[in-house]
C-alpha cells in the first residue's frame, strides 16, 4: 500500500525538529502541503527550506490560544483547507517524583501537553473540520501507559492526552477521526538526556527489538493514521516502543 496524502493539508505543532519535523517530511513526500509551528522562527525556516516549497511556517507559542487560531487561519489562507492536525509540541520541565512537583512546572507541563492540544483541536474543528471532516493525531507517549520514577508529571499529562484522544474521537465522529501515537524512547534532541552517553544502549537491550526508536518510525505510523487507509480507525493509540511494554521482567 502507498499511503498517499495528495491534496491534503496538515498543520503540525512543534514541527521544526524531532518527531514533528519527521512527520512534516513524510507528509510532504507523500503529497501533502504542510504548515509547521514553533516558537523559533529561524528553526522553522531552516526546516521549511530543508523539506521544500510545500512547507509554510507560522511562529508562536503553542499555549497561546490566539496563536492557535491564527495558525489554523494561516493554513486556510495559504492552502485553502485543513485536513490533518498533528498535536506534537510537548514540554518536560520537571524530572523527579510526582509528589515533589512544584505548582509552576506542573502548570507549565499541563498547559503545553494537555491544554494546548485541546485548544488547537477546537480551533481546527470550528474553522474547518466540523463542516469538511479531517483527522487529528496526538503525539502521546508510552509513559502515559505506565509509571516512571523520574517522569511522573510528564507521563500523567500523556495519560490524560490518551484519554482525551478517546473522548474527542467519540465526540467528533463521524466527520473527524482522532488517534494518538505513544512512542517509547525516540532518538531526538528532546529525549537526549535519556539516550546519550551510553544510556540508550542500555535501554535498547531491554527492548525485544533491541534498538531505540527513530524519527522515521513515528513518521511512518503518523502517515498511516492520517491516510485514508486508516479510515476505520478512531479513538485508538498505537504504541511504538520496540516491544518494551511486553518485555519479560529483567
Amino acid at each position: 500500500m502507498d499511503f498517499r496524502l495528495d491534496g491534503k493539508v496538515a498543520l503540525i505543532t512543534g514541527g521544526s525538529r524531532g518527531i514533528g519535523k519527521g512527520i512534516a517530511r513524510a507528509f510532504v513526500e507523500s503529497g501533502a502541503r504542510v504548515v509547521i509551528t514553533g516558537r523559533k522562527v529561524d528553526e522553522l525556516e531552516r526546516t521549511a527550506a530543508e523539506i521544500g516549497s510545500a512547507v509554510r511556517v507560522c511562529a508562536g507559542n503553542v499555549c497561546d490560544v490566539a496563536h492557535g487560531e491564527a495558525a489554523v487561519q494561516f493554513a486556510l489562507q495559504e492552502f485553502g483547507r485543513l485536513d490533518i492536525l498533528v498535536n506534537n509540541a510537548a514540554t518536560n520541565p520537571y524530572a523527579g517524583p510526582l509528589i515533589d512537583a512544584d505548582a509552576a512546572r506542573f502548570d507549565k507541563t499541563v498547559q503545553v501537553n494537555l491544554r494546548a492540544p485541546l485548544m488547537w483541536t477546537q480551533s481546527a474543528w470550528r474553522a474547518w473540520m466540523k463542516e469538511h471532516g479531517g483527522s487529528v493525531l496526538n503525539i502521546a507517549s508510552v509513559g502515559g501507559l505506565q509509571t516512571n520514577q523520574a517522569l511522573g508529571l510528564y507521563d500523567v499529562t500523556k495519560a490524560g492526552l490518551i484519554h482525551m484522544t478517546k473522548q474527542l474521537a467519540a465526540e467528533l465522529a463521524p466527520r473527524v477521526r482522532v488517534n494518538a501515537l505513544a512512542p517509547g524512547l525516540i532518538k531526538t534532541d528532546f529525549a537526549k538526556m535519556l539516550w546519550e552517553g551510553g544510556r540508550g544502549e542500555q535501554t535498547a537491550k531491554a527492548y525485544p527489538l533491541k534498538r531505540l526508536g527513530e524519527v522515521t518510525d513515528t513518521a511512518a505510523a503518523a502517515l498511516f493514521l492520517s491516510s485514508e487507509h486508516a479510515g476505520w480507525i478512531t479513538g485508538h493509540t498505537i504504541v511504538l516502543d520496540g516491544g518494551g511494554l511486553i518485555a519479560f521482567p529483567r
